[in-house]
């Protein structure tokens, strides 16, 4: 088993970062299973379509289900309530079959970072491998 990390800056409050082609870089087994985790409570690691329509529909689901219609009770802390809540709807990591030295993905799937309350600088990618 090893383990390894990924450094995301971002630039956008809701941000979609495709890390598909770092994960890959940083694969030290040839097969065996990865477990991506973000290390943030306002942010996502998810698997899906990299098609540009399909992210902007995620975003407007989001917007659309975790919105101003409520006065949320966790912003009397920190006014990031929404944030907290698109994360619990969403997943905090993802655990990906690796082959041949490369995530084993199906054709049109990425693994994407989510961004729910950014801008931020050093968003933390934990990547533990378990392999041969």
């Amino acid at each position: 088993m090893s383990s390894k990390k990924i450094i995301l800056n971002t630039n956008k409050n809701f941000e979609i970062i495709d890390i598909t082609s770092q994960i890959n870089r940083e694969i030290d087994i040839d097969s065996g299973i990865v477990n991506v985790f973000s290390k943030h409570s306002t942010s996502a690691i998810v698997v899906n379509e990299n098609e540009s329509g399909l992210l902007k529909d995620l975003e407007l689901m989001l917007g659309d289900l975790v919105n101003d219609k409520y006065s949320w009770q966790h912003d009397r802390i920190d006014n990031n309530a929404k944030s907290h809540l698109k994360s619990f709807i969403l997943s905090s990591s993802e655990t990906i079959p690796v082959a041949n030295g490369k995530l084993d993905l199906g054709t049109w799937q990425s693994v994407f970072f989510i961004e729910l309350d950014g801008p931020r600088t050093g968003r933390t990618v934990g990547l533990t491998f378990i392999g041969d």
